[in-house]
């Protein structure tokens, strides 16, 4: 399998670490959906990342479907709880992780790609709130329902969580204060120690297999 797109996104980045703690081997190309736009549409015209590109040749994108995917192909783990309460729980914490990453990358888009005198304030502050309020809600998460963030207990809601964390603080910090996220900050340093997470860092880097 390849996974295409780059470690500076979450939505990349949280594929590559599971798909690694569910022992899936796969190769990594870093394509940026911006300057090399015309190479990543020559493996999906969409230019989604992150795409994979499946052993017979067919593409997948979308991280959230690429991810069921992966745990059909599993054959020693799943990342996503069984029973009906745990699931509910974990996949709550799953959409609000997703929504931070969201709101996140609206905010960024909103300040790079967008002309300064096209700015529109309102809407920036609008999505900030958005951000802040799942970033709360996962904190609250955390402190009801602590997760696991060891190689072998870690979920998809924690992986989720950490590169979420981890991408906000990297991207927009002055959006999101450490100090109001006691437990978001603690639990990110765990799961970033985790050799999956260090061998597909956030930024422009590759993936090795064993990295």
């Amino acid at each position: 399998m390849q996974l295409i797109g780059m470690l500076d996104s979450p939505y990349v980045r949280r594929v590559a670490i599971a798909l690694q703690l569910l022992d899936l081997r796969f190769e990594h190309q870093s394509l940026s959906v911006f300057s090399t736009f015309a190479q990543f549409a020559q493996i999906n015209p969409v230019v989604k990342a992150p795409t994979l590109v499946c052993d017979d040749g067919g593409v997948l994108m979308d991280s959230t479907l690429i991810l069921q995917y992966a745990h059909a192909l599993s054959p020693t783990r799943r990342l996503v709880p069984t029973a009906l309460a745990d699931l509910q729980n974990a996949l709550h914490i799953e959409g609000l992780a997703l929504a931070a990453c969201e709101k996140a990358v609206q905010i960024i888009y909103e300040r790079k790609l967008r002309p300064a005198e096209k700015l529109h304030e309102p809407w920036v502050v609008r999505v900030a709130g958005q951000l802040r309020a799942a970033c709360d809600g996962l904190e609250h998460a955390l402190a009801q329902h602590p997760l696991a963030a060891t190689s072998a207990g870690i979920s998809q809601a924690g992986v989720s969580t950490a590169v979420a964390w981890h991408f906000i603080q990297q991207m927009v910090p002055d959006m999101v204060p450490t100090e109001r996220y006691a437990g978001l900050v603690a639990y990110a340093a765990l799961a970033e120690a985790l050799p999956e997470f260090r061998a597909a860092p956030h930024g422009d880097s590759v993936y090795r297999h064993g990295g």
